[in-house]
């Protein structure tokens, strides 16, 4: 197993593939585990691909502190440092994504181009969620099983439509996801980071090419969040999704691949 030590963590990272490094970053409660085979094997025929653990999550190790998301953006700074990779592109989805931004406003000498996934800036220009799904987000998960966890996620993740047509799909998906579960303590801290982040007056300072892909069916991150991102953002273009959730890979991975590599051309 790659681990390597970056701040006060070893991370677990994987890498794939040749050409110009690509590194992305996953979302809450997430890890390596949750990127389709799909997806890693299409970007690597392009480009050297980075996935990694993101701080307590997986197999990367964790510490008795409070997570902020700029500390989650110099965990991936680091690695890269470690890595050897001085400029790279960035792509992270959902809480991913406002490490993204973090990492591009606090390091700009080091992205060559940022693709932002289902995600927000923060504070009170966000779009949040409907009460339901915040209800669901808030409710205890101490006393749950993974099992019960991961049913709970789907949902949130995927289109009712989706879901029903796509049982194998969805089966392999939720065994990938049980793989490393995430400690709930982890979570509360993660939700906490997100809870505090608040970029939106900072995004004006963006000088990369900037691509920001949304679901219009994402109840988790509702998709006006990518038109409030856009219009901060300098030199920025959007793709909206009409049949996608947060997970926007999905329904059609090839085609929203196929918009990832013409961006990054």
């Amino acid at each position: 197993m790659p681990k390597i030590e970056v701040n006060d963590i070893n991370i677990y990272y994987e890498v794939y593939g040749e050409g110009f490094p690509l590194v992305m970053i996953i979302g809450l409660s997430a890890n390596i585990d949750w990127w389709t085979k799909d997806v890693i094997e299409s970007l690597a025929e392009d480009f050297k691909l980075v996935i990694f653990d993101n701080r307590g999550t997986g197999k990367t190790s964790k510490t008795d502190i409070d997570f902020s998301i700029k500390m989650l953006a110099d965990d991936t700074a680091g690695l890269m440092d470690a890595l050897g990779f001085k400029r790279f592109h960035v792509l992270g989805i959902s809480m991913g994504g406002m490490i993204a931004q973090e990492l591009t406003l606090n390091y700009p000498e080091r992205i060559e181009k940022l693709i932002l996934g289902c995600t927000n800036c923060g504070g009170s220009k966000q779009i949040p969620p409907s009460a339901e799904v915040i209800e669901i987000l808030r409710t205890p998960k101490d006393d749950m099983t993974p099992e019960e966890l991961i049913n709970g996620t789907i949902p949130l993740l995927y289109t009712e439509n989706f879901i029903k047509n796509n049982p194998d799909f969805i089966e392999y998906y939720k065994q990938e996801l049980l793989k490393s579960p995430i400690a709930p303590d982890i979570f509360q801290r993660q939700v906490k980071a997100i809870l505090n982040f608040n970029i939106c007056l900072k995004l004006k300072k963006v000088t990369v090419p900037t691509l920001i892909i949304h679901g219009k069916k994402d109840i988790l991150i509702p998709y006006e969040n990518a038109d409030i991102i856009a219009k901060r953002i300098p030199n920025s273009k959007v793709i909206l999704l009409d049949n996608s959730a947060h997970i926007f890979f999905q329904p059609d991975s090839a085609k929203v691949i196929n918009y990832i590599k013409e961006f990054l051309k």
